[in-house]
């Protein structure tokens, strides 16, 4: 995983009580084009994009890269999980660490499914990346990324203008391996 260190890709499917997440596959395309095309799911994200757009341009497999996980939940994707490095990220307090984004459809919502996707991602990273911190970036206005962030062990480090919002920016600290 260029962007992530030495993490060999794709890694074997991460299963939950409920969820597996993996990588992208061909019949994840229409569901991709859903969420990029969805007004919900991009309210604080600067907008959808056009579905015809989407059609013409979205590859035969979507989002086909290092950490990017597609959130199956019984054999349909319902969102997709995003850990990727943030070298260049316009916040210093960012820059060089692993960042944490999630998508999910807004049928998909209300019932635990990124909680427990997220969870299973950040595991899955302090096992095969001990000691590394994680970022995370929402709009303040999320309200229900905000209470994400914090069940999922993030701490403000800051909050900024940008995208005419406010955004907050948390840390994780990491996980150290015990001894």
């Amino acid at each position: 995983m260029a962007d992530l260190g030495s993490v060999a890709w794709p890694p074997a499917p991460i299963r939950t009580e409920r969820l597996v997440l993996r990588e992208p596959e061909a019949r994840d395309r229409a569901a991709f084009i859903e969420l990029l095309a969805s007004p919900e799911v991009h309210t604080y994200l600067g907008g959808p994009r056009s579905r015809d757009e989407l059609e013409r341009e979205m590859p035969g497999v979507p989002e086909l890269w290092p950490g990017s996980f597609v959130v199956e939940l019984d054999g349909a994707m319902i969102g997709q999980i995003l850990l990727r490095r943030a070298p260049g990220h316009h916040r210093p307090a960012a820059a060089g660490k692993a960042d944490l984004g999630y998508l999910f459809l807004p049928q998909a919502w209300g019932f635990g499914y990124a909680a427990e996707a997220c969870v299973a991602v950040l595991d899955w990273f302090d096992g095969v990346l001990p000691g590394e911190p994680v970022v995370l970036a929402t709009q303040t206005a999320n309200v229900g990324s905000m209470r994400l962030a914090a069940k999922l062990g993030f701490v403000e480090v800051e909050r900024f203008q940008a995208w005419d919002a406010e955004q907050w920016l948390g840390l994780r600290s990491p996980v150290t391996p015990s001894a």
